[in-house]
């Protein structure tokens, strides 16, 4: 028999969940302008319009146990043997006990290694999820293509600190181009717009373009046409349009495609056996269905499993596996796919609207009671992950999920959070922190 969306909590239970999870992991979706493509200066979203998601939202930090106060320290204070598989079954469990459909994660302790899942990959047939199901990461696709950039950098081919206008004078010209470095491309400083207001105006956008293949100079074009978002430097202003204008500086300084440069200097280097740019709308291998809520404009929710993710692009369309992606952070930070020089600028970070996550060139950085963690997230329509590791790649934990959006958004556009919240906080704090494992009652 069908699942259904979770039922959407009592105020008493919002006001609890609110107060226990002050970051909990709801990936959160801005509302989008209803605009004419290409409008600079989109209106005010209707409410329809507002529940439409973006490619990949902002990282929210995910709810891991906070800090008394913030240490500037890269120390992690985690005991090295709170490796607790009992306690990660059980909280993984209880993520589907309380409505998520299905979940998968992947834990890591030095050498000791942990893999679970949880609920159904489809909710008509019941088939269950299992740990190594491929999946669409999202925004965690920026790491990778930052990485690249910085491979580069190492090499001297490409100046962070240059204007982007040096590389890319016909898609970026004149002024603004000059004032833009490839640096606030990649920490989200340079002040351009993301493009999801003009490509996706209502609903039933989201089913129209399923198969709909975007050029990504016509997202960096749609991006470069909204009203900026502040000056270049000043401020950091999450949007993919400027991972999109990343990928075409890659296509531009190597010859090749940026997804071909990145399987090669970033997938296969790294060692990944299922992490790939799908070339069709179809995921190659086995795989849950991904189901989007839009916080309740599809009720019940939609499969996006199948979908031309060529408006993700190097911002957000890569397809992996959660194990895949504790060993690819593992390689990075441990000096396996960038030099000293070229890790510490990635590490050099900004700050965000969240005083415990701080960004950097394609990840950021979240402190914890048990120490900072490096990392990035993603959300997609019907896929949300999260991966986090310790600075020295030892403490590890990815998570999948295969539904979106589910409990709706309050009068203020944010997303309403609950037991599902609740229940993925408890899960990455006990793979993270070893925290005591109480997952929210359904």
């Amino acid at each position: 028999m069908p699942l259904h969306p979770p039922a959407r909590p009592s105020r008493r239970r919002l006001r609890l969940a609110a107060t226990t999870t002050a970051a909990a992991l709801a990936l959160l979706a801005p509302a989008l302008p209803a605009s004419a493509v290409g409008t600079a200066t989109p209106p005010r979203p209707t409410p329809a319009a507002a529940a439409l998601p973006t490619l990949v939202t902002a990282p929210t930090p995910p709810a891991v146990p906070a800090p008394p106060h913030h240490t500037g320290s890269d120390r992690t204070t985690l005991d090295r043997n709170a490796l607790d598989r009992e306690a990660l079954d059980r909280t993984l469990r209880n993520l589907h006990d309380v409505g998520m459909y299905g979940a998968y994660s992947a834990v890591r302790d030095g050498d000791a290694s942990w893999q679970g899942a949880s609920g159904v990959a489809d909710v008509r047939t019941g088939r269950p999820t299992t740990p190594q199901l491929q999946h669409r990461i999202g925004s965690i696709t920026k790491t990778f293509t930052a990485t690249a950039v910085l491979q580069l950098a190492g090499k001297g081919r490409i100046d962070l600190d240059a204007p982007i206008g040096r590389y890319l004078p016909g898609l970026v010209p004149g002024a603004r181009g000059q004032a833009i470095t490839v640096r606030m491309l990649l920490n989200h400083t340079s002040g351009i717009a993301d493009y999801g207001y003009a490509i996706w105006q209502k609903p039933e956008d989201l089913e129209r373009q399923r198969f709909h293949r975007w050029d990504p100079r016509e997202l960096a074009r749609l991006g470069l046409a909204a009203t900026p978002t502040g000056k270049p430097g000043e401020t950091h202003h999450y949007a993919n349009t400027n991972y999109v204008i990343a990928g075409l500086l890659l296509h531009k300084v190597t010859g090749q495609t940026p997804e071909r440069y990145i399987t090669d200097h970033v997938i296969h280097r790294a060692g990944l056996q299922n992490t790939y740019f799908p070339t069709s709308p179809w995921i190659a291998g086995p795989h849950s269905k991904m189901y989007e809520g839009l916080n309740g404009e599809f009720d019940p929710p939609r499969d996006f499993s199948v979908h031309d993710m060529s408006w993700a692009g190097t911002a957000g369309s890569l397809v992996s596996t959660m194990d895949d992606l504790n060993h690819f952070f593992r390689a990075l930070l441990t000096g396996k796919l960038l030099g000293p020089a070229e890790l510490r600028e990635m590490q050099t970070t900004v700050p965000t609207e969240s005083p415990r996550l701080r960004y950097g060139l394609g990840i950021f950085s979240l402190d914890a009671t048990c120490g900072r963690f490096w990392g990035h997230n993603g959300l997609v329509s019907g896929a949300a992950t999260d991966s986090l590791s310790s600075p020295d790649g030892r403490r590890q934990v990815s998570l999948g999920t295969n539904l979106v959006r589910y409990y709706g958004i309050k009068a203020d556009g944010t997303e309403i959070l609950g037991p599902i919240d609740d229940a993925k906080a408890m899960h990455i704090g006990q793979a993270l922190c070893g925290t005591p494992s109480k997952g929210t009652e359904g």
